[in-house]
Parts: C-alpha cells; structure tokens; sequence
C-alpha cells in the first residue's frame, strides 16, 4: 500500500504550496476524473498504449492516485480500510465459482 512516508510527502508538498485552501473534497473528485481522462486518453482510438509512452501513463498514475490519497486524507479514510472493504463488498458480489472468466456485471 501507500506508505506513511509517501501520504506525508502529498501533504508537504500542499501545505508548502498553501494549496490547501482549494482543494475542496468537490474539487478533488473533479481533479480525480481529469487526470483519469487523461489517463484514458493515452488509449484513446486504440487498445493499445497510444505513440508508446509509458512515461505519460506512468505520471498520469501517479496524479490520480495523489488526487485520490487527497480526497481519501480530507475525510480521515484509513487507504488500507477503504480497498479492503471494498475488494471483501467485491468478493461477496462477485463469487469466484460464479464470476471466473467472465466481464459480464453483476446484478
């Protein structure tokens, strides 16, 4: 998972900047599915990684993860908590005797 280390490096980095003042938990989750477009947008038109630049969706990560850390440290959300409650809310949707091999979307 993300280490303690990496969160309180996000929230230097804000703090030095007083960047604080703007990031509202609305414009977070904004800024989260920007940076996912842009994410996709390394895809767009193909399935495959669009000119071939790792790099690009390396950063493109990278800024919705921080945004999602963000948003996640606003609310006082444990990481670690949140993605093991969901993956066990996951588990009970999707069994695996039911959902092996298969992309098709639960009821």
């Amino acid at each position: 998972m993300i280490s303690d280390s990496t969160i309180n490096a996000i929230r230097r980095f804000v703090t030095d900047r007083d960047w604080d003042q703007f990031h509202t938990p609305a414009n977070l989750a904004k800024s989260i599915n920007i940076e996912a477009a842009e994410l996709l947008e390394c895809f767009q038109w193909s399935d495959e990684l669009r000119d071939g630049n790792l790099e690009h969706v390396h950063e493109e990560i990278a800024d919705v993860l921080i945004y999602c850390i963000m948003l996640s440290d606003k609310y006082g959300f444990d990481l670690d908590e949140i993605i093991l409650d969901k993956l066990g809310k996951n588990a009970r949707r999707y069994p695996i005797e039911t959902s092996r091999g298969s992309s098709k979307k639960a009821d």
